[in-house]
């Protein structure tokens, strides 16, 4: 078995009266990429902060790149690349003045040669000399993950990295995400992109600042338990306002030409859909996809 990066236990953080982590424990191996998942306010941000030692747990423990997580929290800093969900670098600072001050934070003994090397790396060495503010949401994403891994971090924290900028752009920033990984690099990720949590070797799902599933995205689908059906015909429209109101009956919505119906009671979803008015829709039982699931999960977290 792999050694653990991320090995931490029962960790509790309150804010005032809000326990927002409340005694999650995680273990995440060396070199994997681990996606975080849950809703606004599930704790994620909260255990990001506290595994880079930004803040200190009320409770619980452990370790992180074998450095306690208590005692050494400048110890995990150094070894850590922490990319937050806004971009945190300097608009009127071109991108190698920005890179230049994140060497010299890290006292960095080749600094020219590190900056070099990443600005390769994030194919951004044409762009060196432009302004930050000049960027588009994509390129901005490249020069804060730049400036993260430009120390070469053991462990990669990132913050929803790719909030706010096309498919295109999210697409390329994961290939770089796995070209590190590739390098042996361990990464936490949270997002609310399905596409992105299937790309990841493990998902851990939280909700009220509890670990509620973890596994590969295979896992956590199976697992969940639900049945779906689609359907394809002339008024889905009609129907899936019907079903959103219907015992048994999770989740209904359209995509493109097809509605979707999720829950875990079977007999009840056959129900619903025998009780439709004309016209009949064409039904087919389909096998469950993760943005089922985390709908699901969502809408059990909102019922608790």
């Amino acid at each position: 078995m792999s050694a653990l990066a991320i090995d931490v236990h029962d960790l509790v953080k309150s804010f005032g009266a809000v326990k927002v982590v409340d005694g999650l424990s995680l273990q995440v191996p060396e070199g994997e990429i681990c996606g975080f998942l849950g809703g606004n306010g599930s704790g994620k941000t909260t255990t990001i902060r506290m595994l880079c030692g930004l803040l200190r747990p009320d409770a619980g423990g452990g370790t992180c790149l074998g450095f306690d997580l208590l005692r050494e929290p400048m110890r995990i800093r150094e070894q850590i690349g922490y990319m937050t969900q806004r971009f945190s670098f300097y608009d009127d600072l071109t991108v190698a003045e920005n890179l230049e001050f994140v060497a010299r934070l890290y006292q960095l003994p080749d600094r020219a040669g590190a900056i070099a090397e990443v600005l390769h790396r994030m194919e951004m060495a044409p762009r060196a000399g432009q302004l930050a503010r000049e960027l588009s949401g994509g390129w901005k994403q490249r020069l804060a993950l730049a400036a993260c891994v430009l120390h070469r971090p053991r462990l990669l924290l990132l913050d929803e990295p790719t909030a706010g900028v096309d498919a295109r752009a999210r697409r390329e920033f994961w290939d770089l995400i796995h070209e590190m990984s590739a390098d042996g690099m361990t990464v936490l990720v949270s997002t609310h992109y399905m596409d992105e949590a299937e790309r990841c070797k493990r998902v851990v799902y939280l909700a009220g600042g509890k670990l509620v599933v973890q596994g590969t995205a295979e896992e956590v689908v199976r697992d969940a338990g639900l049945t779906v059906f689609q359907a394809t015909g002339p008024g889905i429209e009609t129907a899936v306002r019907a079903l959103r109101h219907t015992p048994g009956v999770e989740t209904a919505a359209v995509f493109g030409d097809a509605l979707r119906i999720a829950g875990k009671d079977h007999a009840a979803l056959r129900a619903a859909i025998d009780a439709l008015p004309p016209p009949a829709l064409t039904w087919q039982e389909v096998p469950p996809r993760l943005d089922d699931v985390f709908i699901h999960l969502l809408t059990e977290q909102e019922a608790a």
